[in-house]
């Protein structure tokens, strides 16, 4: 919908004398399902930008680079108000502005995601269930948040023991890894987003490497601490999805998610979080997000959420 306006002549009218100048608002409502296409999208726009300046080799460059690492100045540069009014005939920009902005609004159905086999909603074999996987998402998706803020806090700041109540993440890990720099604190970040982003696919949450399995790790740890703490917080946060007799059962996540892929020189009969710690201990932190050999790799070219 648009608003006309009660002075047609103004700055930006042409000579027609019945030209109207119309003020639209569009909001959309976008999910995000090819990165890398999105990407290669926004920087062939960037590339037939025309910059102006003392240095428009470098305005150029730094959009290059925003683009290719932010979703934001991706979607940005693809519907900058210029660049959709030069694609319609008959009409000219007068002015515009053009807001991004991360939203909740389109949480996934895990009721669908997630369908419970057996009536009144109890199954026969261990299964994740909706109840487990919206909990499971949340905090994934909120360590992601914290391990995100913790970069813009820190940087490359080494964790130390004096002020690890300052970091929400990077000093609950191992301490190896305390010293690590901002591209691998990025990739622990994203870690979290992956499983998260596996879960609202609908495909369980199966760690591909040892950063993913210790970002899983963290994530049951919190689930269990916020339902204990905060139980009627969690009933909120459920709505109306169905009830199961394994629901929250965070042991049988940890025996079916976590330790999955066969690691060279170890007893897959050994308890998984024994393997981990092993696993961590005996390999670099720059190794930890090496994918398992029999594990898929994810797209190397998906970006980070910030």
């Amino acid at each position: 919908m648009g608003e006309q306006s009660d002075h047609p002549q103004g700055s930006g009218a042409t000579d027609n004398p019945d030209a109207l100048e119309i003020e639209a608002t569009v909001v959309l409502g976008i999910r995000i399902t090819d990165w890398p296409a999105l990407r290669a999208a926004a920087l062939a726009a960037v590339e037939e930008l025309d910059f102006s300046g003392i240095d428009p080799a470098a305005q150029r460059a730094e959009l290059m680079r925003e683009v290719a690492e932010d979703p934001h100045a991706a979607l940005g540069a693809l519907l900058h108000p210029d660049r959709l009014i030069g694609a319609m005939p008959g009409i000219e920009a007068i002015g515009g502005t053009l807001e991004i902005s991360t939203t909740d609004d389109f949480a996934p159905d895990f009721a669908e995601l997630f369908p419970l086999d057996g009536e009144d909603g109890e199954s026969g074999d261990w299964t994740l269930t909706p109840r487990t996987a919206c909990l499971l998402h949340t905090q994934l998706l909120a360590l992601a948040d914290a391990a995100y803020d913790d970069l813009d806090e820190h940087g490359d700041e080494p964790v130390t023991d004096g002020d690890d109540q300052d970091w929400a993440v990077f000093a609950r890990l191992p301490r190896r890894s305390w010293t690590m720099h901002r591209s691998w604190r990025k990739a622990m970040a994203r870690a979290f987003d992956d499983l998260a982003e596996d879960l609202g696919l609908g495909e369980w949450p199966l760690p591909r490497c040892p950063g993913e399995e210790l970002a899983l790790r963290l994530a049951l740890v919190d689930a269990r601490s916020l339902l204990g703490s905060q139980p009627q917080a969690v009933a909120d946060l459920m709505g109306d999805l169905p009830a199961d007799l394994y629901d929250y059962d965070w042991d049988g996540c940890a025996d079916e998610l976590l330790g999955v892929y066969d690691l060279a020189g170890q007893d897959p009969d050994e308890d998984s979080a024994v393997r981990l710690d092993t696993q961590l201990a005996a390999t670099h932190p720059e190794g930890w997000f090496l994918t398992y050999e029999e594990a898929e790799e994810r797209e190397p070219g998906r970006g980070y959420r910030r």
